[in-house]
C-alpha cells in the first residue's frame, strides 16, 4: 500500500501535470466502493477545473476551482496511470479524460480503491503536521498499554502511518515495535517525534531520486529494515520478522524493548 512518502511524491507530480486542466469526461466502470451514484459523481466533476492536488493521511485529494473535492484512497493495490486519448489499462475504477485529451486512470485489480466526494475532515492529525510532536506523542502513548506500533498505525489517532514506514520509524528511534506504549521513557518519545519527520522526509527524497516522475507503485529498496531482500540492518544486526496484530513486522536487536 502506498504510504505518506509515496503519496507526497505522487501529489507533487500530479500537480505538475494536471493543475489548471478541465475534466472533459469522467467514466466510472467500477462502482463497488462508491457511496454515491456514478451519475452523481460525473455530474459533480465533469467540466470542473483542477485547482490543486494534495495528500492528507493515506489519501489523495483533487480540489476543483468551485470547491468540490474528490478524494482517492488507493488501498492495497490501487494505482494511478497516465494515458493518451484512449484508456487501455485493465481493472479501471475511475477514468479522467481532460480537455487536452490526456487522461488519468485509477486502476485496482482488487477493486478496493475508494473514491469519495467532498469527504468530511478527519479529527486525527496527519503524521507530518506540526501537531504530531513530543507533547502529542507523550499524551497519546501514556494513555495506552498496547504495543507502540499498534498505536502509531491507528488512523483514528494519527493519520498516514502505515505498516512499512512505522517499522522504519521505530528502527530509527531504536524502539522495539512490540514495546508497551506507556512504558516508553520521555527521552525516547522525543526521539520518536524526530524520527517520524526524519524518516518520512528522507524517504520522499529517495523516491524522487529513484523515480522522479512516479505517480504509482511503491519503492522500498532503500528501506533499512522493512525490506524482504535484506537480512542485516545498516548497523549489521539480523533483521527479525514477526506478525504483530496481523501485520508483518520487521525489527532488530538494536531496538530496545520497553515493558
Amino acid at each position: 500500500m502506498p504510504e505518506i512518502p509515496d503519496l507526497e511524491v505522487f501529489s507533487h507530480n500530479l500537480n505538475k501535470k494536471l493543475r489548471g486542466k478541465t475534466i472533459k469526461k469522467l467514466r466510472v466502470p467500477e462502482t463497488k466502493k462508491l457511496k454515491m451514484s456514478a451519475t452523481t459523481l460525473r455530474k459533480q466533476l465533469q467540466g470542473q477545473t483542477i485547482a490543486a492536488i494534495y495528500r492528507s493521511g493515506k489519501a489523495l485529494f483533487f480540489a476543483c476551482k468551485d470547491g468540490t473535492v474528490l478524494s482517492l484512497h488507493l488501498m492495497l493495490r490501487g494505482k494511478l496511470e497516465w494515458f493518451e486519448k484512449k484508456n487501455q489499462h485493465k481493472y479501471t475504477v475511475l477514468e479522467f479524460l481532460f480537455d487536452d485529451d490526456t487522461g488519468l486512470a485509477l486502476t485496482d485489480v482488487h477493486r478496493q480503491a475508494t473514491p469519495a466526494l467532498n469527504p468530511e475532515a478527519k479529527q486525527a492529525p496527519d503524521a507530518l503536521s506540526k501537531q504530531v510532536n513530543t507533547s502529542f506523542l507523550k499524551r497519546l502513548l501514556q494513555q495506552s498499554d498496547k504495543p507502540v506500533k499498534t498505536v502509531l498505525t491507528d488512523q483514528g489517532t494519527i493519520r498516514g502511518l502505515g505498516n512499512a514506514y512505522t517499522d522504519e520509524i521505530l528502527y530509527h528511534a531504536r524502539i522495539a515495535p512490540m514495546s508497551t506504549s506507556n512504558k516508553i521513557p520521555e527521552e525516547k518519545v522525543k526521539q520518536l517525534a524526530r524520527s517520524i519527520k526524519t524518516v518520512l522526509k528522507n524517504a520522499q527524497k529517495q523516491i524522487r531520486k529513484m523515480d522522479p516522475d512516479t505517480i504509482g507503485g511503491e519503492l522500498r529498496d532503500f528501506m533499512a529494515v522493512h525490506n524482504r531482500r535484506k537480512t542485516k540492518s545498516p548497523g549489521g544486526a539480523t533483521i527479525k520478522r514477526i506478525t504483530l496484530n496481523s501485520r508483518k513486522t520487521y525489527y532488530t536487536s538494536e531496538q530496545k524493548l520497553y515493558k
